[in-house]
């Protein structure tokens, strides 16, 4: 990546509109964020000393738990003392911070895709179950969602600072963005931003039209099924997962796919996005799954956090 920038470091400006709730805002994001690292821990605790929960879907899950603790990871920590002040970021810490920001939501994305395909074998393909989702299958499916999440970050990262930063250097944001760093720019973006809004558009949107698929499938053998018991056991196993889905594509639409972007409107989505969703994930797939549950009791009661 050519550094054309004769800016060294970045301003960031912090959570629009919040002066003088600093206080207020770093009690309530340490919280959520202390209560993410600790459900996502748990989550992988539970999974990792269960040898029943060592299935395909767990696997995909315990994957999603250590994302979901990297991804808040990369603009928390910033934002727990940030907000209403401003604050240094190095030129390369800038773009490193857009990069695995990317990386991971791009990669989380992937990885809910590879999830309601698993979903669908699980259902509509059940005799074959084993066979499609074999070890080397699960493996294989595991590293590409990182490996193409990588390649669209890259992407995406070298289209925003291949531009050169020449003027202002204060980015009205908590952290750096493609949006809020296009306005930074000293030159022309529009191509750039077509092409960024393409790119960060049409990945969501194909992965979530092949969840759709995938789900639309299930749904229509689910039907079939004649025991109610097995309707709603089968219902059960997936509402979980589509819940997760929805909680992480309506941020991405609303921040980047707007013609129109809204500072605070796009902060408190982000916000929303980076830490109440990777929060709620572990609550979403355990307390609706008695294996999960049953296997936390164990970890909890291990820890002494619960009684004999």
């Amino acid at each position: 990546m050519r550094n054309l920038s004769v800016v060294s470091e970045f301003i960031l400006l912090g959570i629009p509109h919040t002066e003088g709730l600093e206080t207020v805002l770093l009690v309530v994001f340490l919280s959520f964020y202390i209560f993410t690292l600790m459900g996502n821990l748990l989550i992988l605790l539970a999974i990792v000393s269960s040898t029943r929960l060592h299935t395909p879907m767990y696997f995909f899950l315990c994957k999603l738990s250590i994302f979901d603790i990297f991804f808040p990871s990369v603009s928390s920590p910033k934002m727990c003392y940030l907000s209403g002040n401003s604050r240094a970021i190095s030129y390369a810490g800038c773009a490193s911070q857009l990069f695995f920001y990317h990386f991971l939501g791009c990669t989380e994305c992937f990885l809910y895709t590879v999830m309601a395909y698993d979903r669908f074998v699980a259902i509509c393909h059940p005799l074959r179950y084993i066979i499609i989702m074999s070890h080397r299958a699960c493996v294989i499916l595991a590293m590409g969602t990182s490996f193409f999440g990588c390649i669209q970050a890259t992407f995406l990262t070298t289209l925003t600072f291949q531009l050169p930063y020449c003027g202002p250097n204060e980015v009205d944001y908590y952290f750096c963005d493609i949006p809020v760093m296009l306005k930074l720019a000293c030159a022309d973006t529009s191509a750039l931003e077509m092409v960024g809004f393409i790119s960060v558009g049409l990945m969501p949107l194909s992965c979530f039209l092949l969840v759709l698929t995938s789900y639309s499938r299930i749904i229509f053998s689910i039907l079939q099924i004649h025991s109610a018991e097995g309707r709603r056991h089968a219902f059960s196993t997936c509402s979980a997962h589509f819940t997760a889905i929805l909680l992480f594509y309506m941020p991405v639409v609303l921040i980047y796919l707007r013609p129109t972007p809204s500072p605070w409107l796009d902060a408190t989505v982000q916000i929303l996005n980076n830490l109440v969703t990777p929060m709620l994930n572990p609550l979403i797939y355990s307390l609706r799954n008695k294996e999960v549950k049953s296997s936390l009791r164990r970890v909890l009661h291990q820890l002494g956090f619960l009684p004999e």
